[in-house]
């Protein structure tokens, strides 16, 4: 087994973690079904629940402002005590003033969910915080919530990197992070393979997340970091823009170099076809077609039989650790024609092997930049997801062979590393 541990850092992340994790649940088999083709122990844990009945919950660890977690409970159905369980009154025979704010009403949707009955469609008019549409129940120890900032506070607005980066390292001074929330994760593990890290990069969360990598590596050194940094794609004034920059440039500088793959998201992307109709105010909408892209991109880790993702992504050198996020949505019959454009529309370099002309460059969808890929950009590597139709021309022997022979051969003819 080849376990990966998550985190989920701040608002935009669990936005994009949340369809992530539904998309994982939507792979679950019953009785009387043939098996999934996917492998949920890589992300999902067994455990016990306060009944004594069996859990399967996600292998994630939820970080969060004051105020952002919406309905979701620490406690839920699987781990909470019922009434008679609660322990009562101790030896304090005085009277108790009991102050809480008034509870978040709970969606329609979540209460059919509970219920049993069938769900009413979302709307971005009903989706209020991300926990609206979740359909997962956590262990207790995934939902750590941060008191020392409140969601969208004017006052006290959790943007600025420094923040992010000062937060972390007074609580990890305090508690240990590592020791406190992530080891529980990683020694229940038989073989911890990867850590797989939702955060937005231009706001606060970004430095939160460059010290929280920097930890993991010092401790897990030899484990794969794959961080999926978040930035946000709306329109704003001039100085709010220079801040975001700023803080991107810090995330990508202090990141980079430390991971496996860093993939810079833009939510939303500014570039869309025109069979895209998008509700740009609405994060669970915008998340979600990023999720498309993202679930696609990883399914490899998760299916049977393993499929070693990190050593795809490491190309001819292992060096170049920033990714750039891309997705294209196809007809079956359209399918080989969509891989069969002219040669100048591919980037390539020049060489004789006829393999060369699969680098693509040209997609629906680009997450990562707001302007079109130029003729003269190069590909040093590219990892190609396949869903759905086979392609006519897939070579079953070339599945097989070595992939430490292709890359000896593409680096030798100076191509980019290239695998579907």
């Amino acid at each position: 087994m080849h376990e990966i541990v998550t985190l989920q850092l701040g608002q935009r992340a669990n936005y994009l973690a949340t369809h992530f994790w539904n998309l994982q649940e939507s792979y679950f088999t019953y009785n009387g079904q043939d098996e999934s083709l996917v492998d949920h122990d890589v992300h999902f844990r067994p455990g016990v629940g306060v009944d004594g009945g069996e859990t399967f919950t996600p292998r994630t660890l939820i970080y969060d402002l004051k105020g952002a977690f919406g309905t979701l409970r620490k406690n839920n159905a699987l781990y909470e005590l019922s009434e008679d369980l609660v322990p009562g009154q101790g030896l304090w025979d005085g009277k108790e003033v009991l102050q809480q704010l008034a509870p978040i009403p709970q969606s329609e949707y979540q209460k059919s969910l509970d219920a049993g009955t069938t769900a009413p469609r979302l709307s971005s008019e009903t989706v209020r915080f991300w926990s609206d549409y979740n359909r997962v129940f956590y262990n207790p120890r995934s939902v750590v919530q941060l008191n020392d900032y409140e969601l969208n506070s004017r006052i006290m607005p959790f943007e600025d990197w420094n923040l992010g980066e000062d937060l972390f390292n007074d609580l990890d001074k305090e508690h240990d992070l590592l020791d406190r929330d992530v080891r529980p994760f990683a020694e229940e593990c038989d073989q911890l393979r990867a850590f797989q890290i939702f955060t937005s990069s231009d706001d606060a969360w970004g430095g939160f997340a460059a010290r929280y990598v920097d930890r993991l590596v010092d401790e897990y050194g030899k484990k794969a970091v794959l961080v999926w940094a978040m930035e946000d794609g709306r329109r704003t004034h001039q100085a709010n823009k220079f801040k975001r920059e700023v803080n991107k440039a810090r995330s990508v500088y202090s990141m980079s170099p430390e991971t496996t793959m860093y993939t810079p998201i833009m939510d939303p992307p500014s570039r869309l076809p025109s069979t895209i109709r998008l509700d740009n105010n609405s994060e669970w909408y915008t998340s979600a077609l990023i999720s498309m892209a993202m679930e696609s991109v990883t399914l490899p880790m998760r299916l049977r039989p393993h499929h070693n993702f990190e050593s795809f992504l490491a190309g001819d050198d292992s060096i170049r650790r920033i990714f750039e996020l891309q997705a294209s949505v196809v007809h079956p019959e359209d399918h080989d024609n969509a891989r069969q454009k002219p040669a100048a529309q591919f980037n390539t370099v020049e060489s004789s092997e006829p393999g060369s002309s699969k680098i693509k460059t040209e997609f629906d969808v680009d997450f990562t930049f707001d302007s079109p890929v130029t003729d003269n950009s190069h590909v040093f590597n590219q990892l190609q997801v396949l869903r759905g139709a086979k392609p006519d021309d897939e070579d079953e022997d070339s599945l097989e062979e070595d992939l430490g022979f292709q890359r000896k051969m593409r680096l030798y003819n100076s191509e980019p590393m290239f695998h579907r």
